[in-house]
């Protein structure tokens, strides 16, 4: 064996190990197969979707939210909504609404986020053709996709 093979093969094993290490931890996200939720103790939404969270404080929603959190979101964006880098932090997602000192642009700050979220997880991600995450209209209802905006907003990292 050359020197310059010699040389090479610690980066070779390198980026050998971090492949491993990096399909070990998308595998270790098990199955992203959206899980059905029981939304049957909250009020029904409706078929048109609301544009902002109707179950904002409410705390049975809260427990609903938490447990379909879990069953649906924790494995890309962490336990407890702390996220270890594979999907954003949702702790974070409205931190610049909390910044805002006019109420009038707090709220509509607010409703934006609201927007966004919906929107986000009624339809998905997708980056050239990658699926960066599922779409879960058609396996979480409206009061379902609400009830986990309800319980991120008790993770927040800086409360409105």
């Amino acid at each position: 064996m050359s020197k310059r093979s010699i040389a090479r093969t610690p980066s070779r094993l390198a980026a050998l190990l971090a492949g491993v290490l990096l399909a070990g931890a998308a595998l270790a996200h098990g199955d992203v197969t959206p899980q059905a939720v029981d939304t049957s103790s909250l009020p029904s939404l409706g078929e048109g979707w609301r544009d902002a969270n109707p179950f904002k404080g409410n705390d049975q929603a809260v427990k609903i939210g938490t447990s379909a959190y879990n069953q649906n979101c924790a494995r890309c964006h962490g336990l407890e909504a702390i996220s270890g880098g594979i999907a954003p932090d949702l702790r974070k997602l409205d931190n610049e609404c909390a910044t805002q000192k006019v109420d009038a642009k707090k709220t509509a700050c607010a409703k934006e986020v609201d927007d966004y979220f919906i929107n986000t997880v009624r339809h998905g991600r997708t980056r050239n053709g990658a699926v960066y995450m599922p779409p879960f209209e058609g396996t979480l209802n409206q009061e379902a996709l609400w009830s986990i905006k309800a319980y991120l907003e008790t993770r927040r990292e800086k409360p409105l």
